[in-house]
């Protein structure tokens, strides 16, 4: 059951075990909204990932979706239930999830995802699935790009194995809305919103995490941008 005191609980768990086994160094704070509703779109290199959410977001009405693999796992689902985070199968459209998701946003709540729906095992960003952008469109609400470096699992249990905490950098983008393009049917719209979700997050990240976005045209283009406001 999930309670006031259960949600401070799990944050300072969570928190505590940020702080004893990671040093996080993060940028753009001042992107990160304290009211209404967005979607978090981040890459997905680890466990520890879901766990900086609740570090950074002081927010009771946080939407986290967590693989429906840990629901078998006690301590996950108490987890789940305190922070009011729902279990989701990556594999199959689940409407029921989709609608909850969907209210909780129109009511002013903030979702946070990983558009390339697992953990990628080479920390390089994966070909994303469309869900992200699909949400965003439906309610209406910007995206904040997220990247993520040094999270890894391999980095983080080497490193906890030797007592020794892991460096982790976080970099917050500006939210930003995504254009319902005109003459695009249904698919190659969602094809281009999610192209513009992963090639903002690329844009945050060294290039050794950029994947198999590092070479499309609209990276290039943000990248070019930023470079010319640096000048």
């Amino acid at each position: 059951m999930h309670t006031p005191s259960g949600e401070r609980l799990a944050r300072r768990l969570i928190n505590l075990l940020l702080r004893l086994t990671t040093r996080i160094e993060v940028f753009g704070i001042e992107n990160l909204p304290t009211h209404g509703s967005f979607v978090a779109a981040s890459n997905h290199i680890g466990r520890l990932d879901v766990l900086l959410v609740y570090r950074y977001t002081d927010r009771a009405d946080i939407i986290v979706l967590v693989a429906e693999k840990y629901a078998r796992y006690p301590l996950a689902r108490w987890f789940v239930r305190q922070l009011n985070a729902i279990f989701i199968d990556r594999f199959n459209a689940d409407f029921t999830v989709l609608r909850e998701i969907l209210r909780r946003l129109k009511g002013g709540g903030a979702l946070v995802l990983a558009p390339e729906g697992t953990r990628s095992p080479t920390a390089a960003l994966q070909e994303a699935w469309s869900g992200a952008g699909y949400i965003a469109l439906k309610a209406g609400a910007p995206v904040l790009p997220v990247g993520m470096a040094g999270s890894e699992d391999r980095l983080f249990f080497a490193n906890l194995k030797r007592l020794r905490r892991t460096p982790v950098t976080v970099r917050i983008g500006k939210p930003f809305l995504l254009d319902k393009a005109a003459g695009q049917d249904r698919e190659a719209a969602l094809q281009t919103a999610t192209d513009e979700i992963m090639c903002r997050i690329a844009a945050l990240l060294p290039p050794e995490y950029r994947g198999v976005y590092a070479d499309h045209p609209r990276l290039q283009e943000l990248l070019q941008a930023d470079e010319g406001k640096d000048a």
